[in-house]
This record gives C-alpha cells, sequence and structure tokens, in this order.
C-alpha cells in the first residue's frame, strides 16, 4: 500500500479511478472553474489526530511565509476567486494568520477557516472567536462526533471537553446562532466505513449538543475518512488497508464527480506548490507538469480546464453519496 503515501514510480499514469470516470464521462476528470483557492499555510498543530490526511501535530514546523501569502492574494484578484479556504495544521498557528485574513477581508474575499477549536484554548490564541466575528470569518471545525469516548480516540484525551468549551464560546459571540457567523462541524468516520447520510447525523447532533451542553452550530459536513496519511497506517496497522480500498472503489458514484471540489478550485501548499486538491496535496501529487506547478507562475487561462490528477484514493472522494472538503456531495 505504499502508492498512497509517496508519490507513485510512474506519475500521472492511467489509474483505475480513471477507467471509471472516463466509463461514466465518456473522457478524463477536468477543472470547471477556479471559484475557490484553498491554502494550507502550515502543518504546525496543536493536535496529532489519528485521522490527519496531511499528518499534522506539534513536532511540525512546516509554515507559509508571507511572501507567498501575498502571491497568494495576487493570485486570487488576478482568476476572480471568491473563496479563500484557510487550512493547515492549525492555520491559526502561522504567525502571519491574522494579517493575511484581514487583507483578504479587506478585499471583499469570502473568507474560511478550518479551525481543530482546541487551539482556542491557549495562550494567544484565546481571543481567537473575537476576531472572527469582527473579520466576518466562516469556520468549519472538527467534531468527529457527538459522543466524547469518539472524539477522545481519534484526536486525544480531553479534545471533546475542550472542544465543547470553545463552541460555548463561539456562540457567546454569534458564531452558531447568527445567520452569518456560520459555524460548520466535521464528522470522520472512526474506522474504516463510509460516514452514514448526512442529513439525519445532522439532526442528531443538533439534539444531542443541544440537550446535553446547550449549544448551537449552524450545519454539519460528513467527510470519508481518505486511505492516505495517519488514517492509512492505522489501517495497515490493523490489516484493513486493503478491505478499505476494496470497500471505496465498489461504492464508486458517478453521480458524484460534477460536484467533486477539485473542479472548481485549486490548492495551494505552505511552499506555494500547486496542486488539484488537499488529498493530492497529501499525496505529494502536484498538478501536471504541463501546467503551472507554484503560485509564483499562477495563470488562471491555463488553470482552468486542466486536467485532474488522479490516483486509487480519489475512489474516496466518489464513494457512496460523495465527499468534499463541503460535505456530502449527492
Amino acid at each position: 500500500m505504499g502508492m498512497v503515501n509517496s508519490v507513485p514510480l510512474m506519475l500521472y499514469r492511467r489509474n483505475a479511478f480513471d477507467e471509471h470516470v472516463e466509463a461514466a464521462c465518456g473522457g478524463p476528470l477536468r477543472a470547471t472553474s477556479i471559484g475557490t483557492l484553498q491554502v494550507n499555510i502550515g502543518l504546525t498543530c496543536d493536535l496529532a489526530c489519528r485521522h490527519c490526511h496531511v499528518e499534522s501535530s506539534p513536532k511540525r514546523t512546516e509554515q507559509m511565509e508571507w511572501r507567498t501569502m501575498v502571491m497568494v492574494l495576487q493570485a486570487a484578484k488576478r482568476a476572480g476567486v471568491k473563496t479563500l479556504d484557510i487550512t493547515g495544521g492549525a492555520p491559526e498557528m502561522n504567525p502571519n494568520f491574522r494579517r493575511f485574513v484581514m487583507i483578504a477581508r479587506s478585499r471583499d474575499l469570502d473568507v474560511l477557516v478550518r479551525t481543530n477549536l482546541t487551539i482556542m484554548q491557549h495562550d494567544g490564541y484565546m481571543d481567537l472567536p473575537e476576531f472572527y466575528r469582527d473579520q466576518r470569518v466562516r469556520l468549519v471545525a472538527s467534531l468527529p462526533c457527538y459522543l466524547p469516548e469518539n472524539v477522545d480516540r481519534q484526536r486525544g484525551l480531553q479534545v471533546y471537553e475542550k472542544s465543547i468549551d470553545v463552541i460555548r464560546r463561539l456562540n457567546s459571540v454569534g458564531y452558531g446562532t447568527e445567520p452569518d457567523l456560520t459555524l460548520t462541524l466535521v464528522y470522520n468516520p472512526s474506522g474504516p466505513s463510509l460516514p452514514p447520510e448526512q442529513t439525519q447525523l445532522e439532526r442528531d447532533y443538533h439534539r444531542e449538543l443541544q440537550r446535553r451542553f446547550g449549544i448551537s452550530f449552524t450545519e454539519l459536513y460528513t467527510i470519508t475518512n481518505m486511505p492516505i496519511g495517519r488514517f492509512l497506517h492505522d489501517l495497515s496497522r490493523d490489516g484493513d488497508d486493503e478491505r478499505y480500498l476494496q470497500l471505496l472503489r465498489e461504492s464508486f458514484n458517478p453521480l458524484t464527480l460534477d460536484g467533486l471540489m477539485c473542479r472548481r478550485q485549486i490548492h495551494v501548499s505552505w511552499d506555494g506548490t500547486l496542486h488539484d486538491c488537499d488529498f493530492n496535496y497529501a499525496m505529494r501529487l502536484p498538478t501536471r507538469k504541463s501546467l503551472p506547478q507554484n503560485i509564483w507562475d499562477f495563470d488562471a487561462g491555463d488553470l482552468m480546464g486542466r486536467q485532474i490528477v488522479t490516483g486509487e484514493h480519489c475512489f474516496g472522494c466518489t464513494a457512496g453519496t460523495g465527499t468534499s472538503c463541503g460535505g456530502t456531495i449527492v
């Protein structure tokens, strides 16, 4: 299963996923627009979650430099991008994070931050709820279950308790209660299975979190665990890696293809490398060699209708009802 964690020896060769796409669509998977720039601004994190596909942790030191952030903002302007999707690591731990957000908002970019919640319990970050409110940032936060034992098993001891405390603070400044301060929670399965139906699970989350803690959120995303990073390490250790990949292959749903995130966005890694999506970044699969491969060479015209780089891991996004950074697809 080493193909999933490193660049394959024969990069970009036609694979089983390509064959499924071509059978469904009559051609390769291609981008249709660039409405979103997703930017991983660093791998440093206060947690080391078991399902983290980019393997962030407190030991990681990679951080996007300010000059790269400037190039991202310039690229967004040239391409007419509407949304800046900021991720990590804990993106808040990049020393230029707030400056980056403020300039993006001053340029009328819709800013979405993917937060782990617990960062807001640390010195130097406790005022982030107010900062987010003042900047009108959309928040997407990992809470992989409404039960504490499942969250702590995936993310670490006491992470559930800390996350609930932070959601309370976010609620107190309007997140999850005011229409323009959206707080989206993210569910990941704890093992080698597909997520349950998103609408029903969202109702369960609303009921249980309100009943247990009196807290609110805007919506729930369910995201399939990708067979990469730490999740793959766990699968391999337990002997479940091939079984899980087979489940993803057998669950391929062609109706998900139109909604795949890679078709309407591009991902910028902390060092400026361009990827078709966050998962390809984790796999170290940049855009095709004939295309711009770094933010310094960004050209929306070249990238708009590009052929997407794929691999076996892409079956994770097309399994069942599909998955993306925006939750269920169909």
